[in-house]
């Protein structure tokens, strides 16, 4: 059977702190790629009071076998408490764009 993908959803205070994590985890092969969408308004709870702040969305791809380890690098890098940290496995995906994402996470099919 075939790996399958990982979709890793985060947000960030902001873009710098966004990119510096996003570009650990592509050097370190534990994402293939990561997009940051800045200019989201994110209105939440947190500690009693009603928080409304702007934070960047990242989605990070990455292989099932390696959203574990992604997860746990991402919260020593992550500067929030308590992260926002969101895993999927897509049912479907182009066989091409999973082929990259599992050679850029070290899982070529000569692995």
């Amino acid at each position: 059977m075939p790996e399958t993908l990982s979709l890793i959803l985060t947000t960030f205070a902001d873009e710098d702190s966004a990119a510096e994590a996003v570009t650990k985890l592509v050097e370190e092969r534990l994402a293939a790629c990561g997009n940051l969408i800045p200019g989201v308004r994110s209105i939440y709870r947190w500690k009693n009071a009603i928080e409304d702040t702007r934070e960047v969305i990242v989605l990070l791809k990455t292989s099932a076998a390696q959203s574990t380890a992604l997860i746990a690098r991402l919260k020593d890098l992550h500067p929030y408490e308590t992260p926002e940290i969101l895993a999927w496995s897509p049912d479907t995906s182009d066989k091409a764009y999973s082929a990259w994402v599992m050679d850029s996470v070290g899982f070529s099919k000569s692995s």
